[in-house]
């Protein structure tokens, strides 16, 4: 097992789905949880569930897309746990259009959340963890998306593309500093933002019936079944730990088996 013990580790978009999967494994790990979401109540939830664990954890309100936000938030992890170790970067919205009903508005509030706000995470912990003398850790949540186009998802795919294309930027930028950035690719994960997607479709009038795209997609893993936010954590684990310090720019499929590169 990994040792997280007493790691500070950031998680936006922690409060459901994937982000409090590994809020609550890495907490039960030992390690100290900056949990961060739009909604200070739903944080507020999953920090007690760790807390009540025996865990250790703060809940912060964030909105990813706003810098100053973004430092408020790595500055109350500091000041709770000590210092910055890890940020997961996982806060992220999703959108069903045909492609050629994307608006710029549509652009925008897709690309905003899951690149633009990647892009401030990153910064941002990039000069906490100098301020502290250098090494560090970022891990992005990408997708399948960000390595295949899918047709009435353009604008999610481009920004996930953009998840990757940062973090290989940021691992050429700042490794000989110690800093390492990884991301992970889910693949069809049963959580609140495939209802969406999956409600997308019916709008749109791709498919007629509640979970059709759901489970059209996740027919395409070759491991039989969909993806459960669990099914993360140990990637997550690892990405976290000493045990990926020689590992960076680097996105890694956990999709069941869906797409092969």
């Amino acid at each position: 097992m990994p040792d997280l013990k007493d790691k500070s580790i950031v998680i936006t978009g922690a409060a459901g789905g994937i982000g409090a999967a590994i809020a609550l494994a890495l907490a039960a790990d030992g390690a100290r949880i900056t949990v961060a979401d739009l909604s200070q109540a739903a944080a507020d939830q999953v920090t007690s569930r760790i807390t009540a664990a025996g865990g250790k954890a703060i809940a912060v309100a964030v909105d990813v897309r706003e810098r100053a936000q973004v430092r408020a938030m790595l500055d109350r992890a500091v000041e709770a746990f000590g210092r910055l170790d890890v940020l997961f970067n996982n806060a992220g919205v999703a959108q069903t259009r045909p492609f050629l009903d994307i608006t710029e508005e549509d652009w925008r509030f897709i690309t905003d959340v899951n690149a633009l706000g990647v892009l401030i995470g990153m910064q941002e912990a990039i000069k906490t963890f100098r301020s502290q003398g250098g090494g560090g850790k970022i891990v992005n949540t990408a997708s399948i998306a960000g390595k295949q186009g899918y047709e009435p998802l353009a604008h999610y795919c481009a920004s996930k593309f953009g998840v990757v294309a940062m973090t290989q930027a940021a691992a050429r930028a700042f490794g000989k500093e110690g800093i390492t950035a990884n991301c992970f690719c889910p693949g069809v994960v049963a959580t609140p933002m495939w209802d969406t997607i999956d409600k997308g479709f019916r709008d749109s009038g791709l498919t007629q019936k509640q979970n059709e795209a759901f489970d059209t997609f996740a027919a395409g893993a070759v491991l039989g079944r969909a993806s459960r936010p669990d099914d993360l954590v140990g990637v997550a684990r690892y990405l976290a730990s000493a045990d990926s310090d020689f590992m960076t720019g680097q996105s890694l499929m956990v999709d069941g088996g869906m797409v092969f590169v």
